[in-house]
């Protein structure tokens, strides 16, 4: 996913938690705010509770991929956070990418 893509301050991510709107299931829980910007932007946080750095970044280049193969299908104009729970870390690539399908569309931020 290219850099322009991705939401990068601790801020930015702090004001999508606190003021946008979020929904949630057993393996993700997912924050949005509107961005005024003409395309979505993505943010994924992985706590060191859920495993070592090599769990966590799998985990995170999983979920990054996920986004990247849906981006012409999510909504532009909004930043979305990704955040994972304990639970994903016991569960395969297609779970995670259902996950992913179901909480966006509970959000109506697909097309």
């Amino acid at each position: 996913m290219k850099q322009k893509f991705r939401v990068r301050t601790n801020e930015r991510f702090q004001e999508i938690r606190q003021q946008g709107k979020s929904f949630s299931d057993r393996h993700l829980v997912l924050c949005y705010l509107q961005n005024d910007l003409p395309y979505s932007r993505f943010g994924f946080a992985v706590s060191t509770r859920i495993g070592n750095a090599v769990v966590r970044n799998r985990i995170k280049r999983q979920l990054r991929e996920i986004m990247r193969l849906r981006t012409d299908t999510i909504r532009p104009g909004w930043d979305i956070v990704v955040i994972a729970r304990q639970a994903i870390k016991d569960v395969d690539y297609h779970t995670m990418d259902a996950a992913c399908a179901r909480l966006l569309g509970r959000a109506h931020l697909l097309v």
